[in-house]
């Protein structure tokens, strides 16, 4: 995979320092570290976004990801990787930027 897996307990921001959080949890049995992964049929809501457009507020408000074609699914849904490509959106669907995923480190054990 030309990536992580992205979890449930990524650290993900919008450009402007928002906080990218899952509005609806990945679920499933399969973990990473002990945390659901993220798919692409989870949607994602930012919070305290301090982007301002000519002095008027123009806050990310939600994320959304293309999950790449590396052909892995849970539950049918492709899973995302911190590679995946993704923007976030203004309330009026304004493209403002792409999210920023904070490095993590899983240890993977096959059985």
């Amino acid at each position: 995979m030309p990536g992580s897996l992205l979890d449930a307990d990524a650290v993900i921001g919008c450009p402007h320092g928002g906080r990218v959080t899952a509005a609806t949890t990945p679920s499933g049995g399969v973990r990473a570290g002990g945390a659901a992964i993220a798919t692409a049929a989870h949607s994602y809501v930012v919070t305290g976004c301090p982007h301002t457009v000519d002095r008027v507020p123009s806050p990310c408000v939600t994320v959304r990801w293309t999950a790449d074609g590396t052909g892995v699914t849970v539950d049918g849904a492709p899973v995302l990787l911190d590679t995946s490509a993704a923007e976030c959106f203004s309330a009026a669907l304004v493209p403002q930027g792409p999210p920023v995923v904070q490095a993590a480190q899983r240890k993977v054990t096959l059985r």
